[in-house]
C-alpha cells in the first residue's frame, strides 16, 4: 500500500497539539492591515484551536500526525 500525501498547504498552516486539537492562526491578518479595526488586530493576536467541525476536515489532509 503506498503512503498517503499530506496536503501541502495544511502542513504550514495548521500544527496539532498534543492532545490531538488543532491550532491555527488567525484569519484575515495576511495583508490590508490598515482597513482592520485596532481591535480585530489585537483579538487575533497569536493562534487559536479550531472548532470540532473544521478540525475534522484539516485531519483528513493531515494523516500522518494523528
Amino acid at each position: 500500500m503506498p503512503k498517503m500525501k499530506t496536503k501541502s498547504a495544511a502542513k504550514k498552516r495548521f500544527r496539532m497539539t498534543a492532545s490531538g486539537k488543532v491550532k491555527a492562526g488567525a484569519a484575515g491578518k495576511r495583508h490590508g492591515m490598515i482597513k482592520r479595526s485596532n481591535d480585530f488586530i489585537r483579538d487575533s493576536r497569536g493562534t487559536m484551536i479550531l472548532s470540532e467541525a473544521d478540525a475534522k476536515i484539516v485531519k483528513i489532509y493531515m494523516p500522518y500526525n494523528r
